[in-house]
This record gives C-alpha cells, structure tokens and sequence, in this order.
C-alpha cells in the first residue's frame, strides 16, 4: 500500500501547557516576538474528540508531497465524517494506509485514493466492501531535527 502505520491510542491523564509565541513570522523578525503571554496544551487545545483520537506513526513516504514522511506522527480523529480532499487513514483488504481521498467519481460509482509521491499508483475503489476510512488526520506532527 506504501504507507504502513502503527496506531496508539490517546492518553489524555496528563497536562503539559506550554507557551505559546503569538504569531511567529515566516517574513522580517518582529520585536513582539519576545513576549510569550499564551499557553498551549496539545490534549486541551487540538483534541476535539478524546475517546475518537489516535496517534499512528507514519511508516513509508507515499505522502512526502503533502509534508508528511517517514517518522511524523499523524494525528487522526475517527469521529469526522471524511470530505472530499481530506488526508485519511484507509482500511484496504486487512492494511492499514495514509491517502488523500477523491469523492469526485463517486457518481460513477468509484472513488480514488491519491499519493503524494508521483512514484506511487492512485488507488481505485470500486468495491465499498473492501474499503473503509478509519480516520482523517487532522495534524501531523514533525521532527526537524533528528537526534
């Protein structure tokens, strides 16, 4: 499928605020920026729906395009209904894969699983009985530097 995963459950027993920096620039550096008056604590502030969230470790990079390669991990709420364009975690004839999901054809009684990586096949869909969306990421989580 190109793109294994190993999924972990969410544990949510923990706090961890951290600071927040407002608004960091991707252009010229702001004085503002030495201000940190806000707090962000991952399990409070990005989970929506605790009892429906996993982390899964992203094993392959059939979605280097898209940002997301070996090692991220993706966050993936299960409680979501899947949109068109959505990043999903699929269910395909016993694996698991990560794939940008097409509903465009769906009147013509298909849909389309897209890779981000031009080396990797779109995946048809025809049969819905082989198929489910076991989840949409909602984040991805990357390490810029490897220890």
């Amino acid at each position: 499928m190109s793109s294994d995963i190993t999924i972990i459950k969410a544990d949510f027993s923990t706090e961890q605020p951290l600071p927040l920096a407002p608004g960091i620039r991707a252009g010229f550096p702001s004085p503002a920026q030495d201000y940190l008056h806000d707090t962000l604590d991952f399990n409070k502030d990005m989970i929506h729906h605790r009892e429906a969230t996993f982390y899964a470790r992203v094993d392959g990079d059939s979605m280097r395009d898209a940002g997301i390669v070996e090692g991220d991990i993706a966050v993936i709420d299960r409680s979501l209904d899947p949109n068109d364009g959505d990043i999903i975690v699929a269910y395909i004839d016993g694996e698991f894969t990560i794939k940008r999901l097409d509903l465009t054809h769906r009147p013509d009684g298909y849909i389309e699983l897209h890779p981000a990586n031009p080396a990797y096949s779109t995946i048809l869909i025809d049969n819905p009985d082989a198929f489910r969306v076991w989840g949409v990421i909602i984040y991805t989580i990357h390490n810029w530097r490897k220890y």
